[in-house]
């Protein structure tokens, strides 16, 4: 991943910023750590659905998770398709996943958004199905659960051979990757996630890798991991049909 730099650019907040490139796609990293002054900015960008439903929200750490990543997320698509924000809406697809209309009409650019404790991420893409996560590295009590019921026999395996603070990251660097390509594919829970294993290159520590998937086999993904030391993080991309 092409890291970009963090200076005042265009495509730069208070509270977000450039976080690198993998090809086409632009991500960007929103801090969410509390700040009233950034929550009183971020909560001007919001158009009244939205701010009905930060209200709603019972715990304020949700609701500033909620603001910064919205507010951010309208910045950069009004700088990316180059529009007011007031032309800006969005609406969902039938298995919930968001997309973005321009005066009503929608927008050909594609994102996706995920949060986990103090950071946010946005990845942007001019065309194609598209899925970011994110996760703090923090300790899981439920973490053999988890492993059981997400992951393929190989990777419960290789991930069981792990112990202490390397299969914690471990796991989270296997979870990020498939939670991208799930969201992504945009349908949820009609995706068996144990199904949906890894390639074997990433899995054995590749950045990198372009795969296919039997319950999803119309198209080839790109998947990425774009992990840091304060987080985890992958972005999936679909690339085409098969070759």
């Amino acid at each position: 991943m092409k890291i970009l730099s963090t200076g005042v650019s265009p495509a730069a907040g208070n509270w977000w910023c450039p976080f690198g490139n993998v090809g086409d796609i632009a991500i960007f990293h929103v801090d969410l750590r509390p700040n009233a002054d950034h929550e009183a900015e971020a909560f001007a960008w919001l158009d009244g659905e939205e701010r009905s439903r930060w209200q709603r929200f019972q715990s304020p750490v949700a609701q500033r998770r909620y603001v910064l990543c919205r507010a951010a997320l309208r910045a950069v698509l009004c700088w990316q398709i180059g529009c007011p924000n007031e032309s800006l809406a969005f609406e969902a697809a039938k298995h919930g996943k968001p997309f973005a209309l321009v005066d009503g009409q929608p927008a050909s650019i594609s994102f996706n958004v995920s949060h986990s404790g103090n950071h946010g991420l946005i990845a942007v893409a001019p065309r194609g199905r598209l899925g970011v996560d994110v996760e703090e590295r923090a300790p899981r009590r439920n973490l053999d659960n988890l492993i059981e019921g997400v992951f393929s026999p190989r990777e419960k395996a290789e991930l069981e051979s792990l112990e202490g603070c390397e299969q914690l990251h471990a796991f989270f660097r296997f979870w990020t990757i498939k939670e991208a390509l799930v969201k992504a594919h945009g349908k949820g829970l009609s995706l068996k996630v144990s199904e949906l294993e890894i390639p074997e290159d990433m899995r054995r520590g590749a950045s990198r890798s372009i795969g296919q998937f039997a319950q999803i086999p119309e198209t080839s993904w790109c998947m990425e991991d774009i992990g840091t030391d304060d987080f985890a993080a992958a972005v999936a991309h679909e690339v085409g049909p098969p070759s």
